[in-house]
């Protein structure tokens, strides 16, 4: 499943990258979602990237972390597991667009896209999961995953009121906030565990 949704949104963004009119289709722009009611916009563009980077970066964080947060749905949700799995990564990608959207409705000139949102709705449901396992920023550096968490919302916390540069950190913070709520929200009973294991180290 996970593979699938990385081949799709592969495909969907070269395209986009070679077409003006797909891009123009599928970006997140809610100006024209508005005055149009084309709403498929808040998943199309989750399916679209800027340049390769940002394509490359998005996938390999999906890729990195999809399969075994899909393997820990699988194993708490038993056949409901890949159902929710897809709830987690569509839920991240609208989620994380709607306050983007009630912002800029007004806003002919505002545009975004990328998976980011849905992508850091799975790395926080890894992260309630595995609240202990190293996460590596840039790669290389060793980070516990709670740590990492609480530094990444708090950054795209702080980026997204600067409102500078073309990142929507706002999108990072609420599919962030989104995959660690909607997990819990489906096993309240993971929260004491995920809780467990933080006192466990601390002591």
């Amino acid at each position: 499943m996970v593979h699938l949704i990385i081949l799709v949104t592969v495909i969907l963004s070269l395209l986009a990258f070679s077409s003006k009119e797909v891009l123009g289709r599928m970006i997140f722009n809610p100006y024209v979602m508005h005055e149009k009611r084309e709403w498929w916009r808040f998943v199309t563009s989750g399916f679209i990237h800027a340049d390769f980077v940002h394509l490359f970066v998005n996938m390999l964080v999906l890729y990195s972390f999809g399969d075994i947060t899909l393997r820990y749905y699988t194993s708490v949700f038993d056949d409901m597991g890949d159902y929710y799995f897809l709830l987690l990564y569509f839920g991240g990608m609208i989620i994380a667009s709607v306050s983007s959207y009630k912002k800029n409705y007004e806003n002919p000139e505002y545009n975004a896209l990328g998976a980011s949102g849905a992508v850091s709705a799975v790395v926080f449901a890894f992260i309630l999961f595995e609240p202990l396992r190293n996460l590596y920023i840039f790669g290389v550096l060793p980070i516990p995953g709670i740590l990492f968490g609480a530094l990444y919302l708090v950054y795209s916390y702080y980026e997204a009121k600067r409102a500078a540069g073309y990142v929507n950190h706002e999108a990072h913070f609420y599919g962030a906030v989104f995959g660690f709520a909607f997990t819990l929200f489906l096993k309240p009973d993971l929260f004491s565990t995920f809780i467990n294991s933080i006192t466990y180290f601390l002591e």
